[in-house]
């Protein structure tokens, strides 16, 4: 297969530094465009949508620490062991990230969100409008041990 290159399109400007798995509700950050790829055009139409969805870059992995088989999330023997596409863990083979959070605002080329997964400095990769015919189609399952990890992950902090 062929490697493939991409390049940033803007980068997050927020309080947190550490990627801590929970409490990301209620969490407010900016998404910086790059100036010198895109102006403010490039945004026309997009606070029409209450939510996007945010390609991003897991920067701070340590690449000799990427996961490629089973084990179990967040270090919980309590929990199975599984593969590393049966989970979304931050050590993932392209260090990719996506995520879904509230559009609160533009203001030329900066989007202000909430609930946005992504530490400040993380490299964005694409942006696209949440459309509801993208959201899954049928009856959605997941075990247990996934809802009991995701339990506090959209909580807010002070909540």
């Amino acid at each position: 297969m062929d490697d493939v290159m991409v390049r940033p399109v803007g980068i997050v400007r927020g309080p947190r530094t550490e990627p801590v798995d929970d409490f990301w509700g209620g969490e407010i950050a900016a998404i910086e465009l790059d100036s010198s790829q895109f102006g403010p055009d490039a945004l026309v139409g997009l606070v029409e949508f209450s939510h996007l969805e945010v390609l991003f870059h897991l920067h701070q992995v340590d690449p000799t620490q990427i996961q490629t088989g089973a084990d179990h999330p967040r270090g919980r023997i309590e929990w199975p062991k599984v593969g590393i596409f049966a989970r979304r863990s931050k050590a993932r083979p392209n260090r990719l990230a996506l995520s879904r959070c509230r559009l609160l605002r533009v203001d030329g080329l900066a989007l202000t969100v909430e609930g946005l997964d992504a530490i400040d400095g993380t490299p964005i990769l694409d942006i696209k409008p949440y459309l509801i015919e993208f959201g899954p189609r049928g009856e959605v399952r997941q075990p247990q041990w996934a809802t009991e990890m995701m339990r506090y992950y959209y909580a807010d902090r002070d909540g």
